[in-house]
């Protein structure tokens, strides 16, 4: 029961029509579609086989866990699909010399960055690893989503083998910044019994021209922003805010 188990829950446990909003807005938006695309903290491969199941065809998944990596050749290979894969840290990967056409990064990847300057670096770095005017989608949880929604969330579910329960609470004397409490209870067969596992995660979001003046900064023009996977225009209760910036 170690870092393996825990991925392949959140990737069994995660919404899967999420994967197919996000694909529609990626089909949607994304200007480049026969060049390169770099899925950043792409996890367990799921979207990025997704794009290459629908005409994106040179998609490479970029993680900072071997263990999310592992799941996503696992997938790969289901799917009879090559899917080069990058083990490393968004806010440091200078060494990778590879230049995209688009760089894609969703399902809250920036919301756990612990501070603004960590979070200008990883765009900083994603504009140097973009080909000039290429393209970068990207979504975070908004102040509203920390502050108002989630404070107080509770969320259960189980099966035969394996129960879940995820609780939320804001943190004090940090603004926009909400605690997720995830609890899991796996059947382990060498104990005949369940077995507890425990993860606390942070996120943490700033208002939107907080976001404006980090993409300007790190070197991006042309940002657009809107809500619900590009649906709609975004208002004072959006809870997710989508992204598309142009590398100046």
């Amino acid at each position: 029961m170690n870092y393996q188990t825990f991925a392949k829950l959140y990737d069994d446990l995660f919404d899967e029509d999420a994967y197919q909003d996000w694909l529609s807005y990626a089909q949607k938006n994304i200007t480049a579609k026969d060049g390169k695309l770099l899925e950043l903290a792409g996890g367990a491969g799921r979207l990025a086989i997704l794009l290459k199941q629908n005409g994106f065809k040179d998609v490479t998944v970029f993680d900072l866990s071997p263990e999310m990596l592992t799941l996503a050749a696992q997938h790969a290979q289901e799917a009879e699909l090559e899917l080069p894969l990058i083990e490393g840290d968004m806010r440091e990967w200078s060494d990778l010399k590879q230049k995209y056409a688009t760089i894609t990064s969703f399902a809250d990847s920036f919301n756990y960055l612990a501070n603004t300057k960590e979070m200008l670096d990883a765009f900083k770095q994603i504009a140097k690893h973009l080909e000039d005017d290429g393209q970068f989608l990207f979504d975070v949880i908004s102040p509203w989503q920390t502050d108002v929604y989630y404070p107080g969330y509770m969320f259960n579910w189980h099966d035969d083998e394996t129960a879940f329960m995820w609780s939320s609470y804001g943190v004090e004397g940090m603004s926009h910044t909400v605690e997720h409490e995830l609890t899991f209870f796996v059947y382990n067969e060498e104990i005949d019994g369940y077995q507890q596992l425990q993860e606390i995660h942070t996120e943490r979001t700033y208002d939107l021209e907080t976001f404006m003046r980090l993409l300007k900064k790190a070197g991006f023009k042309d940002i657009k922003v809107s809500a619900d996977y590009g649906r709609q225009d975004v208002t004072a209760e959006t809870d997710r805010w989508f992204f598309s910036a142009t590398k100046a």
